[in-house]
């Protein structure tokens, strides 16, 4: 094995890349105690989870309530809602599941992410018969700082659905991560 001693490795005059291996190479192993520096750490993230039923009303756009957190790096989900901590803008990938039951047939459910109070995205299942259904979403959201982001949901079914919560099946949830 060689042994290269060096303080700095930094690139030619007019290129801007450096490879570290060869398309052979399946692993770089760093010493027991060494870091890599300037890579993203995907935080503030925060894992939201409803452990209880909510009612949502016929042709109404409810926010859904997260009653649990898994866990939140940067105490940034608070009051059903994610909000971008100072310091921290940029580009975040947001995910929301909604379990909801007692669908009548011939009618939808859609789950939508708000940004600052406004409709961002949508998600709409519509559907025969009278199934229990989960209705996911995901985006990447451009984000400053005090910026927030809410799951809301809507059904058209003519009465009262149920939008499911519990804890150990997890059915309805919402998470979210700095991307860059």
């Amino acid at each position: 094995m060689s042994k290269i001693l060096v303080d700095t490795i930094d690139t030619r005059s007019g290129t801007s890349n450096i490879t570290i291996g060869s398309s052979n190479a399946s692993q770089i192993t760093l010493k027991s105690g060494a870091t890599l520096t300037n890579f993203p750490d995907n935080t503030p993230n925060f894992f939201a989870n409803k452990t209880n039923d909510q009612t949502i009303s016929s042709g109404t756009n409810i926010k859904v309530e997260f009653n649990s957190e898994e866990f939140d790096s940067d105490n940034a989900f608070a009051s059903n809602k994610f909000t971008v901590p100072s310091g921290k803008a940029g580009k975040y990938f947001f995910y929301a599941i909604v379990h909801i039951t007692g669908s009548t047939d011939q009618s939808f459910n859609s789950v939508e992410l708000h940004k600052n109070g406004s409709q961002f995205c949508r998600s709409i299942n519509r559907f025969s018969g009278t199934p229990s259904l989960s209705e996911s979403i995901s985006t990447v959201i451009d984000l400053s700082a005090s910026d927030y982001v809410e799951v809301f949901v809507k059904q058209n079914s003519g009465s009262d659905q149920i939008v499911r919560g519990e804890s150990s099946e997890r059915k309805t949830y919402f998470i979210g991560y700095k991307l860059a």
